[in-house]
């Protein structure tokens, strides 16, 4: 009696065991399904961007802040990664005005964020890798310093009017040999006039295009990428 008693106990206890183990949520099985959907914007990635505010070399200096916003958005493998109208901060980290003899105004900005229309914020390394709306200014270099272009034509320019208009003055004060003279006077203040005066500076005004290039992968909740449609519609 004893012995069918502690069989049929032991028969119990087993098939609660069995219930359990089948009852009981795979700890595996859950942290799959939790799993977030990723994606990669890879580096060398070429987003179109425009400014928010205008910069210049006359007045920036390092560190300060510098906005913009995505222009039209960056897709790869039929997926929108980054929408148009995703915000993207950054910051300058050089800025030089151009110099009295030489030296040419540059201005070097990194980003460092940038924040979708969802709200969702992601870190990034970015650099400017190109500016088609910058008006006499080009690309320097790999780190992506904005360069003013060479103003040695124009002050040739201003000494050569400068001459001039100092050969005309003094062909009238003393004919041939005045001219000579004149034009001597003329080139020389013309030469002192441009050392005295700086190199132009970078100008960007607000609403200019520039190209960002990701410097490294940036991981991307793919959830989270687009604005929820109430709010989207709300902005609207």
């Amino acid at each position: 009696m004893k012995i069918r008693l502690f069989c049929g106990v032991m028969a119990l206890l087993g098939a609660v065991a069995v219930a359990q183990s089948t009852l009981a949520p795979d700890p595996s099985a859950a942290s799959v399904e939790g799993e977030k959907p990723m994606l990669t914007i890879p580096a060398g990635a070429k987003v179109p961007l425009a400014l928010k505010q205008a910069i210049s070399t006359k007045t920036a200096k390092e560190g300060d802040p510098v906005y913009a916003e995505t222009a039209f958005p960056f897709v790869m493998n039929d997926r929108i990664l980054i929408p148009a109208g995703t915000y993207i901060q950054g910051k300058i980290t050089r800025a030089e005005r151009g110099g009295h003899v030489k030296g040419r105004a540059q201005l070097l900005v990194h980003f460092t964020s940038m924040i979708y229309p969802s709200g969702y914020t992601v870190m990034l390394g970015g650099s400017v890798d190109n500016a088609p709306g910058a008006e006499k200014a080009s690309i320097k270099g790999s780190e992506g310093t904005i360069q003013q272009d060479s103003d040695a034509g124009r002050k040739a320019k201003d000494v050569a009017g400068a001459a001039s208009t100092g050969a005309v003055i003094g062909g009238i004060a003393g004919g041939g040999k005045g001219a000579g003279i004149g034009a001597g006077i003329g080139g020389v203040a013309g030469m002192a006039i441009t050392m005295l005066s700086r190199g132009s500076d970078v100008r960007l005004e607000a609403g200019t295009s520039i190209e960002m290039e990701v410097q490294r992968d940036v991981t991307v909740d793919a959830t989270r990428i687009l604005a929820e449609k109430g709010r989207d519609t709300a902005e609207r």
